[in-house]
């Protein structure tokens, strides 16, 4: 999806975040409208197509976690990030509940709200959309059947766990491009809590194990952020 294509929906009542917000969005070529309440956010969206939307959850009118729901009983598809000053696990879990993409936790920088935004539309373009769809990944010069959860090489092939193949598939699905950590952790195992994490890095090594055989294929750690397969 091009850049200067893509219409953003923002829901924010602090009026300079707002502002802000969107003179940097639209100077990155992104359309962005701003609305100050839940509720004109939500007759803009019935009135016109949006490609994203960013919800604050804390909005006079409507909350952002009502105005999510409205949304996506109009659209099931449209992915939206929820902006919150709070960090109490139950309201992450809730947004994530309702269907987010993603969170953000204010203060945040700039350049890191492009990058959420920047990974969500490339996660759910038609292209990407197509490859989550796709039963066979070759990866180097092994080849990967996550419906049936082996991988292969030569002859000789090994059967992954549940966990294995869904790790693997995301990151075939994002190939030679970062999958963002909290992205992996809510897709497979629901929540990033700590154990969780842990038990991701546990996976990765053994994939990293099952790769070897391929000096061409690579997982690198992006530090603090996620994780890359290289081919």
């Amino acid at each position: 999806m091009e850049t200067e294509t893509v219409k953003i929906l923002l829901a924010e009542d602090d009026e300079n975040l707002g502002s802000l917000l969107k003179e940097y969005l639209n100077v990155k070529e992104y359309i962005t409208y701003l609305y100050p309440d839940g509720v004109s956010a939500l007759e803009a969206f019935k009135e016109a197509d949006f490609d994203l939307c960013i919800i604050d959850i804390m909005m006079p009118k409507m909350d952002g976690f009502t105005l999510a729901r409205e949304i996506r009983r109009l659209n099931n598809s449209v992915p939206f990030i929820f902006l919150t000053a709070k960090t109490l696990q139950d309201d992450v879990l809730e947004g994530f509940s309702i269907g987010a993409d993603d969170y953000i936790t204010k203060p945040f920088s700039m350049e890191e709200l492009l990058y959420r935004i920047k990974a969500i539309l490339r996660r759910t373009s038609p292209e990407e959309e197509s490859e989550k769809n796709r039963d066979i990944y070759q990866i180097g010069k092994y080849q990967f059947d996550a419906k049936k959860q082996i991988l292969s090489i030569d002859e000789r092939s090994r059967k992954l766990t549940t966990k294995e193949a869904e790790l693997l598939k995301l990151l075939c699905e994002n190939k030679n491009r970062m999958l963002d950590r909290n992205y992996a952790l809510h897709t497979i195992w629901e929540d990033d809590s700590y154990f969780n994490a842990r038990s991701m890095d546990v996976y990765i090594t053994k994939l990293r194990k099952y790769l070897k055989e391929d000096e061409s294929v690579q997982i690198m750690n992006v530090h603090g952020k996620g994780y890359k397969l290289i081919t």
